[in-house]
């Protein structure tokens, strides 16, 4: 697989605004996001169908993919973000032209939904892509510090992304071991749907990172057995997970096993990988930026994950 880096993003670069999945449920979040991207430096332009609704869907098939062939054919913008996540980008990943992704690279960024996009990119473009912040789903709002430093310090400097952040509860290791791989993944839920396509880079030489929300126990343990059953758990080199928010059973009167249960089943007993738990990534207010597709060495006997390379070519 040849990788292919953009280019960092500079004050008075264009960044462009797309809705690859579901419209917003406020109208109101697409202008905040402007307002805040402008007040940073930077020129704005939104896709010319964003705003539109189709049921759960921002526009139809055909509207969204045009969205992403011309903002990706845009000379003049150099980065990408999505409004927000939902449903809907994996009905795009057949009328993707990634010909055209590949020939025209630049900064991508998104999460939740969007990992279907991001995995399909660097499978079939070589893209690497940054699972972060969304426009209309943090920059809308009183956005976290950490997070946004962490966004703008990644999009900004050649430096590989430092995982660090004093005041918060460090990782811990669910498996001991050393290992290098390319950082894939993304949301479960996207992730698990995507075993057994074309769209999904290969296991080999990758380290996965999954992250989820909303999902109770017994879902997680079906994806997390569904991505088992392929084998794909046992080729990566590595695991990490991010944030499982709200992932406990709500009800006290349901049986249940717990979310440390199930990890326990599928990541400390029959798994031969290392496994690192609790990265500040996912559906979080303080939310890592991070870089897929990018080299980094995963270290389970001292829970330290390290980039080991930039992801700009400049």
């Amino acid at each position: 697989m040849k990788i292919i880096k953009p280019v960092k993003l500079k004050k008075r670069d264009v960044i462009g605004i797309i809705s690859p999945s579901s419209p917003p449920d406020d109208s109101s979040k697409l202008s905040l996001s402007v307002n805040y991207f402008e007040k940073q430096g930077y020129r704005v332009e939104t896709a010319a169908n964003i705003g539109k609704s189709v049921g759960y869907l921002a526009g139809t098939d055909k509207e969204r993919v045009s969205d992403i062939h011309k903002m990706f054919l845009n000379k003049k913008i150099k980065m990408i973000i999505c409004l927000r996540g939902g449903y809907g980008a994996g009905r795009l990943l057949d009328k993707i032209d990634y010909d055209l992704i590949k020939n025209n690279p630049k900064i991508f960024c998104g999460y939740s939904d969007i990992t279907v996009l991001q995995n399909a990119f660097l499978k079939k473009a070589g893209l690497v892509s940054f699972a972060g912040p969304m426009a209309g789903v943090d920059f809308c709002k009183d956005i976290r510090a950490f997070t946004e430093e962490n966004f703008w310090r990644t999009m900004t400097t050649n430096e590989p992304v430092k995982i660090d952040y004093p005041g918060y509860e460090r990782m811990s290791s669910l498996r001991k071991g050393i290992a290098n791989g390319r950082l894939i993944g993304g949301n479960l839920s996207l992730f698990s749907f995507m075993i057994g396509l074309k769209y999904l880079p290969e296991p080999k030489g990758k380290i996965l990172m999954l992250e989820e929300v909303s999902e109770a126990p017994y879902r997680i343990d079906r994806m997390l057995n569904q991505i088992r059953l392929t084998g794909y758990l046992n080729k990566v080199e590595g695991i990490v997970l991010g944030g499982f928010t709200d992932c406990e059973e709500s009800d006290p009167k349901k049986k249940s096993l717990t979310l440390a249960e199930v990890f326990k089943d599928y990541f400390s007993k029959n798994i031969n990988v290392p496994v690192l738990f609790n990265l500040n990534h996912g559906h979080l207010r303080d939310n890592l930026t991070l870089p897929l597709g990018i080299k980094l060495r995963i270290n389970g006997n001292i829970s330290q994950l390290e980039f080991l390379e930039s992801h700009f070519t400049n």
